[in-house]
């Protein structure tokens, strides 16, 4: 199986975590969350990774390839040159053929992604979503009312609705969908129905957290401390990755280009 991986955020939400490194390298439990996401891939069968970057995006590079990545997976890095959006940013990689797995790169879960692939798969859909129920506490009295009338009154209901976990199965197809530029995610899955296309849901009762606020990256980390073991924390043994020679690469295009800029500089002069 293939799985993209989003790593392009900002991160506004989770500062001052994400002042100085990108979101998805923000640490939980003795690894980053970009991390987990990767090794709960490879357990489900994903031998294909690709991630898209933007902001800091060296960092996470260079970080993968120092890592202990499970060396059967391959990882190929494509760069935003300016963010395209959680839908839009998938125009970039090339090649995505048949169906493959879309994941967020802020998200900890101990979702099974083949569980998630084959119900895709049994309900020929364009795209599936997982999601998982949340309740959505409100401490105040809720009144309902009618031409001026009080007709209920809730004291501090509790709601419960379906949320998208940031992890996805697309189709091929749908991608013929997706338009020029900037796409977010909630903006396709309306164009994908109003075209008539089939999306289905995946309801998981898995462990969740998205960590893109300071609350709930607390919280995934207290669970990670707590319960090491539903996150397969075991220690694997270090192994060079292909990673290594892209950053040798990249490290001699950028003394390449800054021979370059001196030459400039001088004959300036």
């Amino acid at each position: 199986m293939r799985a993209v991986i989003l790593a392009g955020g900002l991160g506004t939400r989770l500062r001052p975590y994400t002042t100085v490194i990108p979101k998805p390298l923000v640490p939980i439990g003795d690894r980053p969350v970009l991390e987990h996401i990767i090794r709960s891939l490879v357990r489900s069968g994903v031998d294909h990774i690709d991630l898209c970057v933007n902001h800091l995006g060296e960092l996470i590079l260079i970080y993968l390839a120092n890592a202990d990545i499970p060396p059967e997976v391959r990882l190929a890095f494509h760069w935003e040159s300016e963010p395209l959006g959680t839908a839009g940013a998938l125009a970039m990689v090339p090649d995505l053929e048949g169906s493959f797995i879309v994941v967020n790169g802020d998200v900890l879960t101990t979702l099974d992604y083949r569980e998630l692939f084959e119900h895709h798969k049994q309900q020929g859909a364009a795209l599936t979503v997982a999601m998982h129920a949340k309740r959505v506490n409100i401490d105040l009295g809720v009144i309902e009312s009618a031409n001026g009338l009080v007709k209920n009154y809730i004291e501090k209901p509790s709601l419960r609705y379906e949320v998208s976990m940031g992890a996805y199965v697309y189709e091929e197809r749908a991608l013929n969908f997706l338009p020029p530029g900037v796409c977010q995610f909630p903006d396709f899955v309306l164009r994908l129905l109003d075209a008539g296309e089939r999306v289905a849901a995946f309801q998981s009762d898995a462990d969740w957290y998205d960590i893109g606020t300071v609350g709930e990256y607390e919280r995934a980390s207290a669970d990670v401390e707590r319960y090491p073991e539903k996150y397969g924390l075991e220690s694997l043994p270090h192994t060079d990755h292909d990673l290594i020679p892209a950053l040798e690469a990249q490290k001699e295009r950028d003394e390449v280009a800054r021979r370059r800029a001196a030459a400039r500089v001088s004959r300036g002069r």
